[in-house]
């Protein structure tokens, strides 16, 4: 008697991330690249398997990655690092500059660097990035009450975490077309992969630095305001195959 093995092959998708060719299945995310507590769905995975394939991200060097604890849905996380190799692929990049905004003796400064004194009180961060082929940079200016999420590594780094923010929001804000949509574990995610918290950017005017002197002046604990959101919708294209993909892999929860 012959015995008959039944394969069942798992579609995997496969696309270009650096020159190199990546490979990425439903089993392989769920396996490998998921970071946190709890298993992720399979609408999860396809929506990170397509940001992948579509940021030409890979995920084996980091450059991108999911968390998942408890209930809470999926973040789909980009790191500053795939941010700074795409910032500097695009022939247009012409370099940026970064540092923290303190205030110091009642004078809100502009530093370089992520360095501040013991004695500055940590307001913000600020970053430039310059285009070849515009004359004005884009600046980004980012307040440390928007953005702290009092973490380890925000109580431990304040300064460098601001900076490192400000450099994101400035690079997507420099080149939309190949950063739009990428977010980091530092923005400010909601807690669905549909929106994300609306920031408004800032130029150094005079106003504004006397606002954050005054603000920081204030005896008064600061009262706590619900940050705006605002729906962010997928490429058509991208939509159509996530719902392909779902189709062809299924519920997990069907297979037995």
């Amino acid at each position: 008697m012959t015995n008959e093995l039944t394969e069942t092959k798992e579609k995997s998708v496969t696309f270009e991330a650096n020159g190199e060719q990546v490979t990425l299945s439903p089993s392989t995310v769920k396996n490998f690249l998921v970071n946190g507590n709890e298993n992720i769905s399979m609408q999860e995975t396809v929506m990170f398997i397509n940001l992948c394939k579509y940021q030409h991200l890979n995920p084996f060097l980091n450059e991108a990655y999911i968390i998942k604890y408890g209930s809470k849905p999926a973040q789909l996380i980009t790191s500053k690092e795939a941010f700074m190799k795409r910032a500097e692929s695009n022939p247009q990049y012409n370099g940026f500059k970064a540092g923290c905004i303190v205030l110091r003796n009642n004078d809100v400064v502009y530093t370089n660097g992520a360095f501040i004194l013991d004695t500055d009180k940590l307001l913000g961060g600020w970053a430039e990035v310059s285009r070849k082929d515009r004359d004005i940079p884009v600046r980004v200016e980012l307040s440390m009450k928007e953005f702290s999420k009092n973490q380890s590594t925000w109580k431990t780094m304040p300064a460098t975490m601001i900076r490192k923010t400000a450099i994101v929001n400035a690079l997507r804000e420099t080149f939309p077309d190949t950063l739009g949509g990428m977010y980091t574990e530092d923005d400010n995610l909601k807690t669905d992969n549909h929106t994300v918290a609306e920031r408004h950017d800032v130029t150094p005017q005079k106003e504004q630095a006397q606002e954050l002197v005054d603000q920081a002046l204030k005896s008064d604990q600061p009262e706590n305001e619900e940050p705006q959101f605002e729906e962010i919708s997928g490429e058509e294209e991208q939509a159509n195959e996530q719902g392909e993909l779902l189709d062809h892999w299924g519920n997990p929860t069907d297979a037995k």
